[in-house]
């Protein structure tokens, strides 16, 4: 390959899903007729950053080189479009694990080839990755700095000195299409996020709180308390006290379908791995009307050597863990589910749990509920997970990511951005809606999630606004392209950049979800439940919904996002628009988020207010093209 950017007229000829925008690198980065520039391995950031001076020569550097695969990335794109495209006659022709491995794993020439051009600029390989991913390297800066002629630097970066290259790495041009990307020269913590894991420290819903929603309104009610003030006029209800498995497939899925998700294997990636992941599970699927898993229907891989870094928090990801795993069960009880725990919240960590799930094969469709905040992972990074996007692609297993529940990100980074790797055009992006679902099971309305929070004044006579404190994420990519599948569905005038999220389904906690984990209360460690939401809710709660459609199909899906797009305007996703009937609901939560001891506080949580990002008819920032409904379960013709 040429380079890492997509060679256009190629994939176009091949029915094309992506239009890749524009390949970044360094300020002042340049190639002489031998070398051959690796694209988006620049740090964006060096450019603006304050510089400390060059990085000691006898530093240690230790990075990957990532291997391009058989043909490069632009066969591999050409190879995925082919699968993906509902209207090629390729549609759903998937490769297995090992088909895939033995046309496009990079051969023992290229491992020998590359691995004798680092040995010889005095570079280390310490170990080659399973299927010839990528070789671990390590080596002094000055090492570095010759064999790709970049500068090392050092820098104060996001409150860390770190070091990185200055530039773009380049290659000799007899090596530069054997190698996709080098990453880890810069040593900047990329940290992935989890969106809305409540603490490892107990934590319930204070009552009064709806069964359904509307049940409860913010008057006087028995032995309640005394009358709420009015909110610009009107009494709003109180906020459910968390809708379960029975609940949500009546509303999404309808009362008709016989469908389960029986036969159909959901992979979920998460850091680390909660010790009573499967116990709780079990108590809240018998609890709530979903029976307890079958013998072998939740399987768990954990890595091993964990690292429990500072900046994770690893308790913090255990109720992020069992609200995925049970919302995939509340949308699809008969569904297996393999859950994988990487063994650290660190990108490299969470890319090399993502290739396991490819490199296994067991799963159809993986959800994921992390992500960075906005694009800020390093752009080297991104092509090595693109590589593993485009292997599922082939393999027929669809990625879904969570959109965000920071908006457009402006007030966390200054800047208006969806986050990564929802972002990314070989992925789903799942945003974000608030659901009205009444006490008859169906939707009493759906709006766009995005919540302002206002306080109860001190008087008890009104209601003090303190602002946006979450919604879905979404926006327009500055990193990738408008892909084709999203041509002429998303209006122009939201841009050229890849557009976000695709989809949106329950994710606002005034409507979440009821979810049942093992926490440490003030008297002990015990089983409860607690109401739950943000979009790392609605991206199990559309692979769920997937797994059905993924049974009545016959088979593997692989990548949904064409399938999505050709669906729009059909019916087959619900168009959120429109104001909703209820300006919010009142929330009720104990002062010491255990027990009314320290008493209730009470506030109202404003609905369809997300940041900048505007509900709308048609696709949007909050919704994508909308939120799935029973049409979307038979879809997709089987094989």
């Amino acid at each position: 390959m040429k380079n890492a950017k997509t060679s256009l007229s190629a994939v176009a000829a091949a029915g094309a899903l992506v239009a890749t925008g524009a390949v970044v690198t360094a300020p002042g980065a340049t190639a002489s007729p031998q070398r051959h520039l690796l694209a988006r391995t620049a740090p964006l950031w060096v450019a603006k950053a304050d510089s400390l001076g060059t990085a000691p020569a006898a530093g240690t550097s230790t990075f990957r080189v990532y291997l391009a695969p058989k043909g490069g990335m632009d066969a591999l794109k050409v190879a995925a479009a082919k699968v993906a495209d509902p209207k090629s006659t390729h549609y759903r022709h998937f490769l297995s694990a090992s088909q895939y491995h033995a046309r496009f794993d990079a051969s023992t020439a290229t491992v020998a080839r590359v691995s004798r051009y680092l040995r010889s600029h005095d570079l280390s390989v310490t170990s080659v990755a399973a299927h010839h991913r990528f070789l671990r390297v390590r080596g002094t800066n000055a090492a570095v700095q010759r064999a790709f002629h970049v500068a090392m630097r050092r820098y104060r970066h996001r409150g860390h000195v770190v070091q990185a290259n200055s530039s773009a790495v380049s290659l000799p041009t007899t090596l530069g299409s054997l190698v996709t990307t080098v990453t880890g020269l810069d040593t900047t913590p990329h940290l992935m996020k989890h969106d809305t894991a409540p603490p490892s420290t107990g934590f319930r819903n204070a009552r009064p709180c709806s069964r359904f929603y509307g049940q409860l309104s913010a008057k006087y009610e028995g032995d309640f308390r005394t009358k709420l003030p009015g909110f610009e006029g009107d009494t709003l209800p109180y906020a459910v006290c968390g809708y379960t498995g029975p609940q949500l497939r009546a509303a999404y899925e309808g009362s008709k379908t016989t469908l389960t998700g029986k036969g159909v294997t959901v992979a979920i990636t998460d850091a680390y791995a909660s010790p009573t992941l499967a116990g709780d599970t079990a108590t809240y699927t018998s609890r709530h009307g979903d029976g307890s898993y079958a013998a072998g229907q939740l399987t768990q891989v954990t890595a091993r050597n964990t690292r429990f870094e500072d900046e994770c928090g690893a308790s913090g990801w255990y109720g992020e863990e069992t609200l995925d795993v049970e919302a995939v069960h509340a949308m699809a009880p008969s569904a297996n589910i393999v859950y994988y725990g990487s063994r650290s919240c660190d990108n490299g960590d969470l890319s090399d749990t993502l290739a396991k799930v490819v490199n296994q094969n067991k799963a159809s469709l993986v959800t994921n509920s992390w992500g960075s905040a906005g694009e800020t992972a390093g752009t080297d990074e991104v092509a090595a997970d693109e590589q593993i996007f485009l292997q599922g692609a082939l393999q027929g297993i669809g990625f879904l990511f969570s959109s965000g529940d920071s908006g457009d990100e402006l007030a966390k980074t200054g800047i208006r951005q969806p986050d990564y790797p929802a972002s990314d055009p070989y992925v789903t992006a799942v945003g974000g809606t608030s659901d009205a679902i009444g006490g008859d099971g169906t939707f009493a309305f759906q709006t766009g999630w995005g919540t302002e929070k206002y306080t109860e004044n001190a008087d008890h006579k009104g209601w003090t606004n303190i602002g946006f404190t979450s919604g879905a994420g979404g926006g327009e990519s500055s990193m990738f392209g408008r892909p084709a599948y999203q041509q002429g569905v998303v209006p122009n005038s939201f841009g050229s950049g890849r557009a976000v999220p695709d989809v949106g389904l329950d994710a606002d906690p005034t409507t979440g979800f009821l979810v049942g984990q093992t926490q440490t209360f003030p008297d002990g460690v015990y089983y409860d439940e607690y109401r739950i939401g943000g979009t790392s809710l609605a991206s199990p709660l559309y692979a769920g919904m997937t797994a059905l459609t993924t049974e009545n199909a016959g088979g593997r899906l692989g990548f949904l996002n064409p399938a999505i797009y050709a669906q729009a305007g059909s019916g087959t996703f619900t168009d959120v628009k429109g104001s909703p009937p209820d300006e919010g609901n009142v929330r009720a939560d104990f002062a010491n988020s255990t027990d009314d001891s320290a008493g209730i506080v009470y506030s109202v949580r404003a609905l369809g207010r997300d940041s900048s990002l505007a509900l709308g008819t048609g696709w949007d920032e909050v919704t994508g093209i909308g939120s799935p409904n029973p049409g979307w379960l038979t879809s997709i013709n089987p094989k």
